[in-house]
């Protein structure tokens, strides 16, 4: 069973309703999927069954695409276009949108609580999912975001930002699957490093393929620029945000590469195909 439809599997025990529909929209509409890789390549990594992980890749999934749906909102970034389809507040209505975004978050949690581990592990696991999602993690750079990018031209304050908004939901999958493979205290916190210098790298990343690429080829649309919000192309020109992109991908990789009793193969490529892509 591929992901994709592992995913699908995961919303059959939800009610049939409009905000299931709504949820299934967004949730099956498509996407990198990197976050779930990015577990199941720790998992291989180190020698173990990636399935063990597939609870909590389809929940950090949905904490995912409820983010983008919330987002997404008029309230927030007010955009039409997401994953190449209408965003969900336009396919449905904000009221449907913000109930399935709801939704998303709060099952995230009720399906990773069914992983088949010792009741130790996946309370740990859930504990770093409430931590990178809420509001000490993704929400605290929500809010940040509404707050400083507007108006704070400073490459210091938008990395914060991004280091919570994205950042936290790259480390999430790395501490996870060292988690589940039974990693000390210490590898996962340097896990955790490693996501949130990775989920820079792709912030910057997507500030520069949304000045070289129209919102057709990406298949969203750029709200930045209308909303006057400073990026680290702004700040930065465009060749030296792509030198500072390259100069994380390349501290993650050789990061990633220091672990003992790790096979970084898997993932390491993993990381090239996304430092390489153009959408």
């Amino acid at each position: 069973m591929n992901f994709e439809e592992k995913l699908s599997k995961a919303l059959e025990p939800v009610l049939n309703s409009r905000v299931k529909e709504s949820m299934a929209y967004s949730l099956l509409a498509g996407g990198k999927r990197l976050r779930p890789m990015f577990l199941y390549e720790v998992l291989k990594g180190y020698g173990c069954d990636p399935e063990i992980g597939d609870y909590f890749a389809c929940a950090i999934e949905m904490i995912h695409t409820y983010s983008l749906i919330h987002d997404d909102l008029p309230a927030m970034d007010n955009d039409d276009l997401r994953r190449g389809k209408p965003t969900n507040h336009k396919q449905f209505d904000e009221a449907t949108a913000i109930l399935a975004g709801d939704g998303l978050l709060t099952y995230a949690f009720e399906y990773a609580s069914k992983t088949d581990m010792d009741a130790e592990t996946v309370l740990k696991g859930i504990r770093f999912l409430a931590n990178k999602a809420g509001s000490n993690g993704m929400i605290y750079g929500q809010d940040l975001d509404t707050l400083e990018l507007v108006s704070d031209p400073d490459l210091e304050a938008i990395n914060r930002v991004h280091n919570y908004k994205t950042g936290c939901l790259f480390s999430l999958p790395l501490m996870i699957g060292a988690l589940l493979a039974k990693q000390p205290a210490e590898v996962i916190q340097k896990w955790e490093s490693i996501g949130e210098k990775i989920g820079l790298a792709f912030q910057v990343q997507d500030d520069i393929l949304d000045v070289e690429k129209t919102a057709y080829e990406l298949g969203k649309t750029n709200s930045d620029v209308r909303n006057q919000k400073n990026t680290s192309v702004s700040l930065l020109g465009i060749e030296n945000a792509k030198s500072y992109m390259n100069q994380l991908y390349e501290e993650s990789i050789q990061a990633i590469q220091e672990f003992e009793g790790f096979d970084a193969t898997g993932l390491i490529n993993s990381l090239k195909g996304v430092e390489e892509r153009n959408l």
